[in-house]
């Protein structure tokens, strides 16, 4: 993918992410499986979007912003991922088909 092609706005607010509805859902307390998910797919959504915004910075050969970006990309996928292993662990209705 080139520059060219990267459709992300590297300006572009936490309200402006693909997934709706998330943003409200952070200042409360995470009540089921459905929300961790949504928080993962929240952060891997972010992720996406500074690797392509770090992608462009190394086209441009600017790497302060390659390596910011490159950082951010890395902490949300750290965060969606530690949202959707909790959303595995605390599905409880795959206790119930294995039996446990």
């Amino acid at each position: 993918m080139s520059k060219e092609h990267t459709p992300l706005n590297p300006n572009a607010t936490d309200a402006e992410w693909p997934v709706e509805g998330v943003e409200e859902e952070m200042d409360d307390e995470i009540d089921t499986a459905a929300e961790l998910h949504r928080l993962a797919a929240h952060h891997f959504a972010a992720a996406a979007k500074y690797h392509l915004l770090a992608a462009t910075a190394d086209d441009e050969g600017d790497n302060e912003a390659n390596a910011r970006y490159a950082h951010l990309a890395y902490r949300h996928q750290l965060n969606g991922t530690q949202y959707a292993e909790i959303a595995v662990m605390d599905n409880e209705s795959l206790e119930e088909d294995e039996g446990v």
